[in-house]
């Protein structure tokens, strides 16, 4: 019987997992780098998906959970051009099929959900090493360490885990997202408020965009979406604020005052995310007691999968342990082939997405889909 499982990362993979095994009294330990469940913001909006995202949560028994954080009104999705005007304009149908939530609230039902202790705060890896037998030493930066019957890397794109299994390392993909928030946004920005309206906002050309989304709490939280070589954003000096939104809004010269506010006028620093993938058809062989699962196992470029995908993986992963109490390499290989399977299918459907959406033709991709839906729900 598997006695130890250690998962690295308490992201929403591995919180998943974590809650999984709870339900079948199989012991875990989480062990997440950040200090403590706040030490940051956890990001943006997530729509989970009915057959991925809500599908793990519901078999981790936290439906009616995550329908209590939904951000109801969320799903509406607007279309403007480079001036403000409005070309497609869909509101919220009200279907739960894949609903607008707050990765952090998302977070904090999982967390909420498991025995006290289970994540250790403060963990971050230094080292994994196989010590025979399938087992593992971890090694964090404090000093202290572990020994593992199982190990689950679920740390993300840069996962250190991954090195027990696969030489792969991410590559720069091409792409970069840069966050940019405005708060109180009826009240301080009253013009960006309507222009956004109470979901999603798209202005689009071709390489790059705008993707804004009315958040909880009186919030705009904007990814500024740039194809630009790595160096391109090496050359901007991002801890000197100012500046660095003078040089992004320069990107969108010409744009309405309404867009470039989205950029200029929040009160906090633009934070730059540059999207590294893995291979669409990542994979590797058997290894005795490890495993990965999320982005630490099939990273790739922003199509709407990500979480759902991570979710997804770990509450099969902790499903497949329990149901091999005894044989937990065959758990390990039920996982990882169907995890194989489904994310070099999504991958690839990614990487569509994103050509659909920020291609030669940007924004006619967004503006069928959004057509297409709304004509369909008259």
């Amino acid at each position: 019987m598997t006695t130890s499982v250690s998962i690295i990362g308490a992201g929403l993979g591995g919180l998943t997992l974590a809650r999984i095994l709870h339900l079948h009294d199989i012991p875990a330990t989480v062990y997440e780098a950040e200090e403590s469940a706040g030490v940051r913001t956890q990001g943006g909006q997530l729509d989970l998906h009915e057959e991925d995202g809500q599908l793990a949560l519901e078999m981790a028994g936290l439906t009616e959970e995550y329908r209590s954080i939904i951000h109801r009104g969320g799903g509406a999705r607007r279309v403007v051009d480079e001036q403000g005007r409005v070309v497609v304009d869909r509101p919220d149908d009200g279907s739960l099929a894949r609903p607008e939530t707050l990765r952090g609230d998302i977070r904090r039902i999982l967390l909420a959900s498991l025995p006290a202790g289970t994540v250790r705060w403060g963990k971050k890896l230094v080292s994994a090493t196989p010590v025979g037998n399938g087992r593992h030493q971890v090694s964090f930066a404090d000093g202290s360490s572990a020994v593992s019957d199982v190990l689950v890397g679920a740390d993300g794109v840069w996962s250190k885990v991954r090195a027990l299994l696969s030489d792969e390392r991410p590559v720069y993909s091409g792409m970069s997202y840069v966050d940019t928030y405005l708060h109180d946004v009826d009240t301080a920005h009253p013009r960006v408020a309507g222009l956004v309206g109470n979901g999603a906002l798209y202005a689009l050309v071709p390489g790059k965009g705008l993707l804004a989304h009315r958040e909880a709490g009186d919030v705009v939280h904007t990814y500024v979406v740039l194809h630009r070589p790595v160096e391109w954003f090496d050359a901007i000096d991002f801890t000197d604020a100012p500046a660095a939104k003078v040089r992004l809004a320069a990107e969108f010269d010409g744009w309405a005052p309404e867009l470039l506010a989205l950029i200029t006028d929040g009160a906090s620093a633009p934070v730059l995310r540059s999207i590294h993938e893995l291979p669409d058809d990542h994979r590797w062989d058997r290894v005795p007691g490890v495993t990965l699962l999320g982005d630490a196992a099939h990273a790739t470029v922003p199509g709407g999968d990500g979480a759902n995908l991570a979710m997804l993986d770990g509450a099969e992963l902790g499903t497949a342990i329990a149901a091999h109490p005894g044989d937990i390499e065959q758990a390990l290989a039920d996982h990882e082939s169907r995890m194989f399977s489904r994310s070099r299918q999504a991958a690839a459907a990614a990487h569509r997405t994103v050509d659909f959406i920020f291609g030669a033709d940007a924004p006619a991709g967004v503006i069928s889909l959004f057509s297409a839906d709304e004509s369909t729900s008259a």
